[in-house]
Formats: C-alpha cells, structure tokens, sequence
C-alpha cells in the first residue's frame, strides 16, 4: 500500500516538474566567448548553447510541421547578440532577388529574426540576410489595424552565410548599441522565419496563422536574456557628409553650383532612449518616388525616406489614421531647407514612450523660416489598452523669435488588443489651433478591426470638421478644388467604411492554394450636416493557385454627388457640379513569384462620370542574378469625356538594378508621366565602403512629355559613420 503512494506522489511529481520546465521560458544564455561572424559556425561555443527548432509551415500552407526543418542557437556575451541558423534545404541551389541592403527579403532564400526588444508588442526590429549575405533591417512599426515594415531604419550589424552541401548556414551579430532594450526587464519577444522562394515557401518559429504577418509581435516567443547588460552600452555615432552638386536649369539657362556639408549625431541616453540630430541634412542619396497616375480630386500619400525621421517613427506616425493623420514628416522640408533637427524618442520606463522632435527650417523668397515641435507621449495601461497623446506646433519665426502665427494640433488616441490577437480597435481624437480661428476645429474616429483565419471585417467612423487645420499633416479629404471658380474649398466631412473578407484555404487540394470568395467594402461620405455625397462599393474575389499565382476580378461601384468644378482630364474643361455613377470591372492575372520571369497584367474598363475609362496595367520582371535586376511597368488610361474632350495618361517606369558585389550597385530609374508632363531619369551608383559609410553618385536629368530637357544636374555625397 505505501509502495503504491510512494508511486502516485513520484508520478505526481514527475508530472509537475516537466509541466514547471514545458512552461519555462527560453533563454538567451550569456557566454564570454565571442565568434567571428563567417557564416560556417564552427566555434566551440556553439555547441554550449541549447537549440531551436520545430518550424512550422506558414506558406503556401499553415498545416503543419515544415519539411524542410531550421536550427537556431542563439546567445550573447554582453556587447553582441549572436545568432546562428541552419536550414536543412533539399537542394544546393540559392535564389536571391537582389543584392542591394534593404530590399525586402520576399523574393529571396533568407533567414529573419524580429526582436521585440521593449517586450511591449509596440514597435520592434527586423533583422534578414538572405544567402548572398545581404542585409535587410527594418523597424517594425504599429498602425491602426495590425503592423507594418519600414525599410529605411538602417543600423551597424554583421551577418555571413555559407552552403554546406544542401544546408544554408547563416551566422548574425547585432549589438546591444542598436537596440533599444530596458535592462531591467530582461525580457525579448522572439521571432524566426525562413523564405525559400525556390518552392515558395515561409516556415516560422512559433504556430501562427497565415491571415497575420509573419513580424506580427504578437506572436513572438518570450526568451529570458541571462545576464542583460545592466549599463546603457554608450553610443555615439557620428557622421559627417559632404556634397558637391552642380544643376543647369535648360528652360531658363541658368547653373547652380553647391558644395555643402551635414553632420548626423546619435547617441544613446539609455539603453532604451535615443537622441538623433542633425544639421544641415542632405537627402540627395533618396530613392525617387514612384510616380503615380491620379483620377482622384485628392492628393496622394508618399512615405518618408529620409533616416533622421524613422528611429521610433511609430510614435510619431500613428497619431491618427492614414487619410487624417495630424503629423507627415514629409511636410517638414518640402518647401525649404532643415537648418537642423533634434529628436528625443524611446522608452523612458517599461510602458511608457515619449518623443520629442524639433525641427527648423530656412527662410527663402517663398517661405517665411519655420519652427517644427512634436511632442508624444504613449503609456500601456493594460495589457490590451495603450493610450496616446500628442501636441504638434508648427509656427514662424524670425531670427530667434517665435512669431504669432501658428498651426498646433492637439489629440489623444486608445488602441486595444484583444488576448486572443483577432481584435483590434483604435479611437482617435484631435483638436486644431490656429491663429484666428478657434471653432468647428475637431476631430474623431473610432475604428474596430476583426481577423481570424478566413475571415476579416472592419469598421470605422471619422467626423472631420472644417477647421481641423493639420499644416503638418495628411488630411486630404479636407480640401476640394473648385475648376469652376479656380479656389480652393475646405470643408468638413463624415466617413463611414465597412469591410468584410471571406477566404477558404485548400490545403490538400493539387491544384488550388485559395478561393477569396468575399473581399466587399463600402466607404460612404457625408457632408458635416449629415447629407451623403459619395458612397463607394468594392467587389472582389480572386483565385490562388499551389504556386500563388492567381487571377482575379474586381468591381467597383460609386454614386457621387460633385460638389464643385473637377478638371479631370486637366484641359480647363470642368465637369459641372451634379450627381454622377462611375462603374469599373477589372480582370487581372500575377504570376508565381519565385520564377526568374515574374509578370501580371490588367484590364479595365467601365463608367467615368459623363463618360467612360478603359485602363490596362502590365510590368514584368526579369531576374538575372546575382547580377542584374529589371523591372518594367506600363499603365494606361484612357478618358473619354464627350465635349468636355478626351485624353490618354501614360505612366511607365523602368528600373535597372546591377549589382557588383553586396556593397557596390548601379540603380536607374526611368519614369514617364504625361498627366504631370514629366519624363525623368535618376541613375545612381552606390558604395557602401564601410558599413553605413557611402559613397553616392547621383545623375538626374528632367523633360516634359514631349522629351524636350527642362534641367538636369549631378550630385557626389559621401559620409563617413564614426562609432564611439
């Protein structure tokens, strides 16, 4: 009889121990030894530390155990996160898309690591190299319904690869210097993934869905850092640049030559908050933006590019939703030159964030000289509610003197996060103060997000009135030109949007990968009174075929109530004011992604206001790598308006991609667009000779759209980065 107790309590105790253990989290050990980073993991430390493994498939199927298995081991020794990966392919075969650094790894075999550094599920970092050894970083930033990828965010890491028959070893070093952790919650949130593009495949570390993105940090793994450095690690970078620039204006025979210098600082006031400055940038080195073709009365968003804005740009990107967002960077600049700028941003306990952004801008013949603050503070409450507020000023100045004419922009925002990761809702709230005016000068919006394997659905209202005044921001709805009188409107508006999506995923199926049988959304608007002037029906559905192919349809549908003159066609004849029906049917195809010739295509046409629009979209892309990469993609819209006349609108763009080595590549865009009578070449050849540390050759040359040359100009940057 005891024999048998004795035998319960040691089953019952073997029982709790292995539950205790199971339920442990994963550490990230701490180990003296530091490794070359080579990409063939044969240091003896390697074999201290516990491994990772047990992917799971993502893509093109979520069921499942991965095939094709990954190890990871992961450690560090105080200055230095170490990461080491394995990937047990099928083949020696390698496929990349590019080997130019912070090109998304989507077309590429690659291993990815995502830290959520703050354990917050707020913003993180994405790490990548894809088997050349090219490096991908990026921020992982929160917006309104889930996250999103900013590839300009760079920082000083290291990462080697190497083949070993079918294996693909991949050997990373990240330093603490780049991160921003709290030392005292020795906590990372932890993700891995592996892209094969040779059989179109994502396996990740940790069983998610397919309908979330594989950086989601909500689905990271939790890992105990042994030993987290409990001193801020001093960072202080420093990166002087100098720029020759020489520009001929065709049209008007005049040249400008320019020989500048800027100077970027970074330094780490903590291990989790950083102060950014600069004096004086130049963003000549900046990708161009690619043109777009606009049959809207609104304007269009363009991202921001530019470094100095992106260290924490979660905080001040998302103070509002996209259409009503009260700060866009890109305002700050566009008319003058930054004289110099200042940032404060990261995390000052472990739930609360601040940033503090100022900016000064120049005075030229246009432009009285600005003064640019942003003020944001975010708290997590809860573990499912984080609130956010924010002030942001805009106001003239001269000399030292703030002068009284301003544009300020207070608000506050809510966002919840349901446990079980399928609900998101957001409230916003901001309140405009100009000089002169102070009614009718608000902002709302409440907004609720559903996603869960197959189906999605989202609602959201917005209540913009007439003088909420964002001279800093993104509210395009807010103003209409009047063709008809040549005046620009400003009037407030309420919106509606509702969304549904219904997929149904074929996972044994040989021939079919997915049906979206259901993608319908209706965005409705109405005047400040309630009288609606636009309602707007999406219908779409679409065919995914094993190897993600698909061919697809879309509907639109949209009751306008023109208020005011539109010159669409931009030949000075105006459609007048009344109620018009547009309809559209839209057929479109897109290859496979992992062929070495990528293609789609489209065909529209349908109803446009008093008349009709048939478009055709086609781009091609031709890999031949590890050498070159060339895109081409051709639009064409064709308006026919009756009397009010008709036009054809081109837009084309090339882009050619020669690649010498992963530090040293030749990039040329070449764009036509007759709507904005611009064709432009921008070619550049780019060195990164230490990391971080460039040299750039940039040739612009601009016509209208008949080739005639309007100016054309050349610019020589380098900056050397000094890490102390």
């Amino acid at each position: 009889m005891r024999s048998n107790s004795m035998k319960r309590i040691s089953v019952i105790l073997l029982f709790w121990i292995s539950c205790n253990v199971c339920s442990q989290n994963p550490v990230i050990p701490f180990k003296k030894e530091g490794i070359t980073v080579d990409g063939i993991l044969n240091e003896s430390v390697w074999s201290e530390v516990p491994v990772h493994t047990n992917f799971y498939n993502l893509l093109p199927s979520d069921e499942g155990m991965a095939e094709n298995q990954t190890e990871v081991k992961i450690f560090h020794d105080g200055n230095f996160i170490y990461i080491g990966a394995v990937y047990y392919d099928t083949t020696e075969k390698q496929q990349v898309s590019s080997l130019k650094r912070d090109v998304s790894i989507g077309l590429s075999d690659a291993f990815v690591l995502v830290l959520d550094t703050q354990h917050q599920q707020q913003s993180g970092n994405l790490f990548a190299v894809n088997t050349y050894g090219t490096q991908v970083d990026a921020l992982v930033e929160r917006g309104e319904s889930g996250f999103g990828l900013n590839f300009s965010w760079n920082a000083v890491w290291k990462a080697n690869t190497s083949v070993e028959g079918t294996k693909k070893l991949y050997e990373i070093a990240i330093p603490f210097k780049a991160l921003n952790f709290d030392n005292k919650e020795a906590k990372f949130g932890v993700q891995f993934y592996v892209r094969d593009i040779k059989n179109n495949s994502w396996t990740i570390f940790t069983d998610i869905s397919r309908n979330y993105p594989t950086f989601d940090l909500r689905f990271t793994k939790t890992f105990e850092v042994e030993n987290i450095p409990k001193k801020g690690i001093s960072r202080f970078a420093v990166s002087p640049a100098v720029v020759a620039n020489y520009q001929k204006d065709v049209v008007n025979d005049t040249t400008e030559t320019a020989l500048n210098a800027s100077l970027d600082v970074q330094y780490n006031v903590s291990s989790s908050l950083k102060l950014d400055a600069t004096i004086l940038p130049d963003f000549s080195q900046i990708d161009v933006d690619q043109q777009v073709t606009n049959l809207s009365r609104f304007s269009v968003f363009f991202p921001e590019r530019r470094n100095f804005f992106l260290e924490n740009a979660d905080l001040f990107a998302n103070l509002g939703p996209r259409d009503v967002n009260p700060f866009y960077s890109r305002r700050i600049g566009a008319d003058s030159d930054i004289q110099f700028g200042i940032k404060l941003s990261g995390n000052i306990a472990p739930k609360t964030r601040i940033g503090v952004l100022n900016a000064q801008t120049e005075k030229n013949t246009a432009m009285q000289a600005q003064n640019f603050l942003v003020l944001v503070a975010e708290q997590q409450l809860l573990q499912q509610f984080t609130a956010t507020g924010f002030v942001v000023n805009k106001q003239k100045t001269k000399s030292l003197n703030f002068l009284n004419d301003y544009n300020r922009v207070v608000g506050g925002n809510l966002n919840f996060r349901s446990k079980n990761n399928k609900w998101i809702g957001t409230s916003n709230f901001g309140m405009s103060f100009t000089d002169g005016i102070s009614e009718k000068n608000k902002f709302y919006n409440i907004g609720v997000d559903y996603n869960d394997r197959g189906v999605r659905g989202s609602f959201s209202f917005k209540r913009v009135e007439g003088n909420y005044l964002t001279e800093v921001g993104f509210t395009p709805r807010l103003y209409t030109f009047d063709a008809l009188n040549n005046v620009l409107i400003r009037e407030g508006y309420l919106q509606t949007t509702g969304a549904i999506e219904y997929t149904k995923f074929y996972d044994t199926s040989k021939v079919l990968n997915n049906v979206r049988y259901l993608n319908y959304r209706n965005t409705t608007y109405f005047d400040i009174s309630g009288v609606q002037n636009q309602m707007s029906h999406f219908l779409n559905s679409a065919v995914f075929f094993k190897n993600l192919s698909a061919v697809y349809y879309v509907l639109n549908f949209d009751t306008i109530d023109l208020q005011y003159g539109f010159d669409v066609l931009g030949n000075g004849n105006a459609l007048l004011p009344q109620q018009y029906q547009n309809w559209n049917v839209k057929v479109g195809y897109n290859s496979a992604n992992n062929q070495q010739v990528r293609y789609r295509f489209n065909l529209q046409k349908g109803r446009f206001y008093n008349g009709e629009k048939i478009t055709g979209g086609a781009y091609v892309n031709y890999q031949l790598l590890p050498f070159a990469n060339l895109e081409l993609s051709y639009d064409i819209n064709a308006i026919n308006l009756k009397e009010l006349g008709k036009e054809t609108f081109h837009l084309a763009r090339f882009t050619g991609e020669v690649f010498l080595n992963n530090r040293l590549n030749w990039t040329t865009y070449v764009q036509y667009n007759n709507q904005q009578n611009n064709f432009n070449i921008n070619s550049r050849l780019q060195w990164e000779y230490k990391p971080l540390s460039y040299v750039y050759l940039v040739v612009t040359d601009n016509f209208n759209k008949d080739f005639n040359r309007k100016d054309w100009g050349i610019a020589l940057k380098m900056n050397y980065r000094f890490d102390f």
